[in-house]
Protein backbone atom coordinates (compact mmCIF):
# COMPACT_ATOMS: atom_id res chain seq x y z
CA UNK A 1 0.00 0.00 0.00
CA UNK A 2 1.56 3.79 -0.89
CA UNK A 3 -0.25 6.65 -0.72
CA UNK A 4 0.41 10.06 -2.63
CA UNK A 5 1.12 13.26 -0.84
CA UNK A 6 0.66 16.35 -1.95
CA UNK A 7 3.56 19.09 -2.37
CA UNK A 8 1.83 22.16 -2.03
CA UNK A 9 3.79 24.35 -4.31
CA UNK A 10 0.68 26.43 -5.86
CA UNK A 11 -0.73 28.49 -2.83
CA UNK A 12 -4.14 30.15 -3.36
CA UNK A 13 -6.53 31.68 -1.03
CA UNK A 14 -9.38 30.25 -1.83
CA UNK A 15 -10.78 27.75 0.40
CA UNK A 16 -13.35 26.61 -1.14
CA UNK A 17 -11.17 24.46 -3.90
CA UNK A 18 -7.67 25.12 -2.69
CA UNK A 19 -6.65 22.88 -5.59
CA UNK A 20 -8.39 24.72 -8.09
CA UNK A 21 -5.36 26.26 -9.82
CA UNK A 22 -3.58 23.08 -9.53
CA UNK A 23 -3.27 20.44 -12.68
CA UNK A 24 -4.01 16.78 -12.82
CA UNK A 25 -0.62 16.08 -12.31
CA UNK A 26 -0.70 12.38 -11.41
CA UNK A 27 -3.24 11.99 -14.40
CA UNK A 28 -0.78 9.69 -16.12
CA UNK A 29 -0.94 7.46 -13.26
CA UNK A 30 -4.12 5.46 -14.41
CA UNK A 31 -5.27 4.02 -17.59
CA UNK A 32 -8.92 4.24 -18.17
CA UNK A 33 -8.86 1.60 -20.20
CA UNK A 34 -8.19 -0.96 -17.75
CA UNK A 35 -8.70 1.00 -14.23
CA UNK A 36 -11.48 2.05 -12.61
CA UNK A 37 -11.30 5.04 -9.92
CA UNK A 38 -13.10 3.71 -6.76
CA UNK A 39 -13.26 4.58 -2.78
CA UNK A 40 -13.64 1.39 -1.05
CA UNK A 41 -15.38 1.94 2.36
CA UNK A 42 -15.21 0.02 5.76
CA UNK A 43 -18.56 -1.15 6.86
CA UNK A 44 -17.21 -1.28 10.45
CA UNK A 45 -15.18 1.31 10.83
CA UNK A 46 -16.29 4.02 8.07
CA UNK A 47 -12.65 4.40 6.52
CA UNK A 48 -12.88 5.71 3.14
CA UNK A 49 -9.75 4.76 0.61
CA UNK A 50 -9.53 6.24 -3.02
CA UNK A 51 -7.50 4.20 -5.47
CA UNK A 52 -7.83 2.39 -8.72
CA UNK A 53 -9.40 -0.87 -9.64
CA UNK A 54 -7.89 -3.05 -12.19
CA UNK A 55 -10.86 -4.22 -14.42
CA UNK A 56 -8.89 -6.93 -15.69
CA UNK A 57 -7.37 -8.55 -12.38
CA UNK A 58 -9.53 -6.94 -9.90
CA UNK A 59 -6.38 -5.73 -7.85
CA UNK A 60 -7.25 -2.50 -6.13
CA UNK A 61 -4.28 0.07 -5.59
CA UNK A 62 -4.65 2.12 -2.60
CA UNK A 63 -3.95 5.53 -3.12
CA UNK A 64 -5.24 7.93 -0.73
CA UNK A 65 -7.32 8.19 2.28
CA UNK A 66 -10.17 10.18 2.45
CA UNK A 67 -11.06 11.58 5.15
CA UNK A 68 -13.45 14.25 4.25
CA UNK A 69 -14.84 16.16 1.05
CA UNK A 70 -11.62 18.20 1.15
CA UNK A 71 -9.56 14.87 0.72
CA UNK A 72 -11.75 13.88 -1.91
CA UNK A 73 -11.66 16.70 -4.46
CA UNK A 74 -7.85 17.10 -3.90
CA UNK A 75 -8.57 13.04 -5.18
CA UNK A 76 -10.25 13.98 -7.85
CA UNK A 77 -8.27 17.10 -9.03
CA UNK A 78 -4.67 15.69 -8.48
CA UNK A 79 -5.49 12.58 -10.68
CA UNK A 80 -7.88 13.95 -13.30
CA UNK A 81 -10.84 11.71 -12.13
CA UNK A 82 -14.47 13.38 -12.87
CA UNK A 83 -17.24 12.74 -10.01
CA UNK A 84 -19.19 11.37 -12.20
CA UNK A 85 -16.33 8.01 -13.02
CA UNK A 86 -15.92 7.22 -8.86
CA UNK A 87 -17.68 4.36 -7.64
CA UNK A 88 -18.00 3.38 -3.92
CA UNK A 89 -17.49 -0.24 -2.94
CA UNK A 90 -17.90 -1.77 0.69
Amino acid sequence: MFFHFLKKENHTHDKENKYANQKAIYADHWDRSIQKPIIRASICTGEKVAGFKNLTTGKFEDIMLIRNDHDLNEFLTLYGVRPDEITKEW
